[in-house]
Formats: structure tokens, sequence, C-alpha cells
């Protein structure tokens, strides 16, 4: 059947109908459009928060009283070292700064650089991280959106904080980290614990959470339990946890999303049933010179076939054209939002390129299905009229 004069023939059917199947794909391309942008940027920011807490520490601790986080007893790391199965306990400093030029709040983390894991994860985010260059004078790594706002304010070298005790603490902006890292490090200052400690305000002594290493996954849960017996006003956060936690977020945006599609698509399917259900005179003429030089009802119906399967290809390959140049190469404007919130800093998120061909396969066969069967059951219908009725 699909020969080269048959390819001919479908050829000129779709220039014939040309302004009837251009408009069934601009709405078919802004329906795959809506969806595959949600799916790409479900996906990148999925992917880049795994790439960004894959060198987390395994457990988080905090002590927690009333419903309120407490600065932690710096004596707990070493009873936590002494637990069998923790490679490693390190206290961290963090907390707001505000930041009064542009009205809003970074978050200041203080971290051991001297621990090599701490090093390790801060490579992973910068690639100009030299230690003893770091520790030559205060120095901070920022993040994109901190660096945005002190460029704004002409702080390209330094900038002065002002600590509880009312002093200058001027520290220098040594590097800044990767666009790949901007959803969790946004708005992110990090700098050595001492200098954190002093900028916040927070005790000596105490820290504000207390990081834990542990080499062997299948000893998370017993580790947790001996936390648990050791200290009770203290919670607990895996990092699997925060992993989850992200995972159920865009999920559940990307699920309303779905349910939009989802009524769209339907909505789409019913406007196209029924305008091939009042199928024009011309077509019902063509099926019925078909019939009338001895096609089959079947061949009819596959010529019919073809000839929208094209279409929604067309249609649906453009939709993941437009979508793909929309995400990745504009970062998605307007649905980049969405996803990510109006949070206090504005996320200036580069997405990168993570494509899942099975979730596409079944995005094409969800549409073009009901978009071949929507068409193929009126064809049908007038297709086993006789020819003599409809050339009437």
């Amino acid at each position: 059947m699909l020969n080269k004069k048959y390819i001919n023939f479908l050829s000129l059917l779709l220039m014939s109908h040309r302004k009837k199947h251009i408009a069934i794909s601009f709405i078919s391309v802004v329906v795959i459009f809506i969806m595959a942008s949600v799916l790409f940027i479900s996906s990148s920011i999925q992917k880049d928060i795994n790439n960004t807490l894959s060198n987390q520490a395994d457990i988080t601790l905090q002590k927690y009283k009333a419903g309120k986080v407490l600065n932690t007893p710096n004596a707990w790391i070493d009873e936590f070292l002494q637990i069998k199965g923790v490679s490693n306990a390190q206290g961290r400093v963090y907390g707001m700064h505000y930041y009064e030029p542009a009205g809003n709040y970074f978050m200041i983390v203080g971290v051991d650089v001297f621990d090599t894991q701490i090093v390790k994860t801060l490579q992973s985010l910068t690639n100009t991280l030299n230690i003893k260059e770091f520790l030559k004078k205060d120095n901070m790594i920022i993040g994109s959106g901190v660096k945005k706002h002190f460029d704004e304010y002409a702080y390209y070298d330094y900038y002065s904080f002002r600590p509880p005790d009312r002093s200058i603490q001027k520290v220098f902006i040594y590097d800044t980290f990767s666009k790949e890292s901007d959803i969790v490090s946004n708005d992110m200052i990090i700098m050595d614990i001492d200098l954190a400690r002093k900028i916040l305000g927070v005790e000596e002594g105490y820290v504000t959470d207390i990081i834990l290493e542990i080499p062997n996954p299948l000893e998370l849960e017993i580790i947790k339990t001996k936390l648990i017996i050791s200290h009770f006003d203290m919670r607990i956060i895996k990092k699997e946890d925060i992993k989850k936690y992200y995972k159920n977020l865009f999920n559940y945006k990307g699920g309303v999303f779905l349910i939009f599609y989802t009524v769209v698509l339907i909505t789409f399917l019913l406007i196209l049933y029924q305008r091939y259900s009042m199928i024009a005179y011309v077509d019902s003429k063509e099926i019925a010179i078909l019939r009338s030089v001895g096609w089959r009802i079947e061949s009819v119906l596959w010529l019919k076939v073809s000839e929208n399967l094209l279409v929604a290809i067309f249609a649906y390959l453009s939709g993941i054209i437009v979508a793909y140049f929309y995400v990745y190469i504009l970062d998605a404007p307007l649905l980049r939002d969405i996803f990510l919130g109006y949070s206090n800093l504005t996320q200036d998120v580069s997405f990168s390129p993570n494509i899942d061909l099975a979730i596409l396969s079944i995005l094409f066969l969800v549409f073009v299905i009901p978009f071949v069967i929507a068409i193929i059951i009126p064809v049908w219908r007038v297709s086993i009229i006789e020819p003599s009725e409809l050339m009437r």
C-alpha cells in the first residue's frame, strides 16, 4: 500500500486540506508544548537537586524544643563520634542575614573548611576553591542571587556585615557558586564556621546543627534509633528525606499541570471528534469517490489515519522542539517562577537538559492514540454509507 503513488496521493490530500490541518496542528502544538515544558522543567530540577544533594551529609541533627530550633552544644559532636558506624561528625553554624539595601535575606552557612567532606562538597559547587587561599583572609563563597544584589550596590570585592555586637566585619568575595546549583545555593553565603559564628552571634561552644557521615547505608536506621535514645530533644533529618521533600514538591506542581493538560486534551479531542462528526461535503464526496472506484472501507480508513497521523506526529515533534527551546534555551520564563516560587531572591536558574525518553513516549501515545480515534470513528461512520447516498 505504501508505494510511490500512494505517498503522492497522500501528499495531495495534505495540501488540499492544509487550512484544516494547520488549525488542528497549531492547537496540538500548544497542548504538547505545555505538557512537555512541565516535564522538562520537573526532570531538570530533580536532576540538579539530586546532583547538588549527592555530596551532602547523610544525617543532620538539630536541638529541638517546644517547636523551636535551638543552638546545639559542641559536646554532642564528640558523643556522636563514639557511635559505631559514624565516620565523621561536624558542627555547622547558619542563619539569616538581612541585606538592608535590597530588603532581602541571605542565608549564611559556616562550615569547617578543614573537613575533607566539606571541601569535597564545596568543590562540587565551585571549581576554583583553594583552601590555603581561602583562609588567608576572611572570605566567602556566594550564590548567584547574592552576587546579583551585591553588584547592584557596587559590592564587587567585599561586603561589610554588622554582627549583633554592632561591630563591622569585612568579608571578601572569593567565588560564586555554579549556575547548576542555583536551586539550593541562590541566596546562600558560605564562610568559615568561626567567622559565621561571630557574624550571626552564636555563642562559643554551640553550633546551629550537627551533620553526620555514615558510610554504610544499611546502618542508617540503627544509628537513627541510637540517636533518638541518646537525646529526646533532637530532630533528625536524613539526606533522603530532603530529596523526597523536593521530589514530592515538584511532583505536586507537575501533577497540577497534568490535570490541566488532561482537561485541555479531552476538550480538544471532543472538539476534534465533533468537527469530524460533521464531515464537510467535500470530505464526504472525497470518501464517496474513493469507494466508487473500488477502495475498500479499510483502505479509506487507513488513508485518513495516515493523513491525520502525519499531522499528529508533526504537531508532537514541533511541540517537543518548541518546549526544548523554551525550557533549555530561554530558561522557561513564567513557568520557571511557578515551579521555583517567588522566593526571597529572584531565581536566575539555568535548566540543564534532562530528557526522559520513556515519559516522552508515554506522552506521545497519550496524545496520538486518542487523536486518531477521535478522527477514525466519524470517518468510519461515513465510509460504511453507500457511495450513491453520499454523492446526493
